[in-house]
């Protein structure tokens, strides 16, 4: 399984159009013909961005909810509703709906952050102060990850 890592800077042309990092392109090999996800956040001002696969793995979890239940019906909201599809151009390029660049505030410069199996879209001030805030928080509150447990 590829991941999406790092932080890269890009400038956004004047139609609206950014070049995907190349390691983010690789990651979402097998995949490209679908293009890239996107989702406004619901908790961030950024866009959580997500391979097809990925999406297809919030789609079965979010079929073990109750059909018709709250829970079920406001993930559906906050996610697959709000999702936009934006495919690559030959040149590796997405382009980016107004929409996006006014929930995530983001101009001429976008980064990207990866995040894993995901990855986000952010001005480029907002990305920086949510680092520094994410890293203090997991600092000051001693975050570890705990260790998978054996397969039995």
């Amino acid at each position: 399984m590829a991941l999406f890592l790092g932080r890269h800077v890009h400038k956004i042309d004047r139609k609206g159009r950014v070049s995907v990092p190349a390691a983010f392109r690789a990651a979402l090999s097998g995949q490209l013909e679908h293009g890239i996800v996107a989702v406004p956040s619901f908790k961030l001002p950024a866009i959580d961005c997500y391979g097809i696969d990925k999406l297809e793995e919030l789609s079965r979890r979010l079929d073990g909810l109750a059909t018709f239940s709250e829970e079920r019906d406001d993930f559906a909201a906050a996610i697959f509703a709000t999702a936009i599809q934006l495919p690559l151009d030959g040149e590796g390029r997405i382009v980016l709906p107004d929409t996006i660049l006014a929930h995530a505030q983001i101009s001429d410069t976008v980064v990207f952050l990866g995040a894993g199996r995901t990855f986000s879209l952010w001005e480029p001030k907002a990305a920086d102060a949510h680092l520094a805030e994410a890293t203090r928080r997991a600092l000051a509150q001693g975050r570890v990850l705990k260790p998978e447990e054996a397969p039995r």
